[in-house]
């Protein structure tokens, strides 16, 4: 059966207008994904990427350092909506601190001096009306659940990182650095692979 050159342009034109409609629906704040591979085992960090959208300071300075990205919260979601996890297929060592080898939430205290990373069992929801365990974000952030805090040495860049970015870097056979990156400042530490 034939399809007239009409009824071929018009699909054309639906499904083409369609993707464009698609385009402009794109979330304030996409999500992310930051992974890596070592010896065949996959770490997987899943987060809210905001952009700046023309704000400059946004960990802001003395006292305050850090509180507007709090939101409320008694700590920051790493990002922003759904809370940021972490699914590692290999136990991770930061310094003398085990995380097992499993999925969790990733929260951050902040301050001028340094941040700390905070793994958690807190389970994550899609939605802050979402019903059920689990919290939306960092908020009803209980630091009951915490699994390991580690230390993040936070350095000054050069220029400034658009979207908030989570990456592995310097990645070999036996660990690398996870770098938590926004505006001009980045947080980082060093992480091995396998049990101590």
């Amino acid at each position: 059966m034939r399809i007239s050159k009409l009824v071929l342009i018009l699909m054309v034109f639906v499904l083409g207008t369609g993707a464009v409609f698609a385009q402009g629906e794109r979330p304030a704040s996409p999500r992310g994904e930051a992974s890596t591979q070592i010896g065949g085992k996959w770490i997987v960090v899943d987060y809210g990427r905001p952009i700046l959208r023309g704000r400059r300071g946004v960990f802001s300075a003395a006292e305050d350092y850090g509180k507007k990205l709090y939101a409320g919260a008694p700590v920051w979601r790493l990002g922003a909506n759904k809370s940021t996890r972490i699914n590692t297929d290999v136990d991770l060592m930061f310094g003398d601190k085990k995380l097992p080898a499993g999925e969790y939430s990733m929260f951050a205290e902040l301050g001028q001096s340094g941040w700390t990373l905070i793994f958690s069992n807190h389970k994550a929801k899609n939605s802050g009306r979402e019903e059920g365990d689990g919290i939306w974000g960092s908020y009803n952030y209980d630091s009951a659940k915490d699994v390991i805090r580690v230390p993040l040495k936070a350095e000054m860049l050069q220029n400034s990182i658009d979207q908030f970015t989570i990456v592995f870097m310097d990645v070999t056979e036996s660990g690398g650095v996870l770098g938590i990156a926004w505006d001009n400042v980045m947080g980082v530490t060093a992480f091995t692979v396998g049990a101590k």
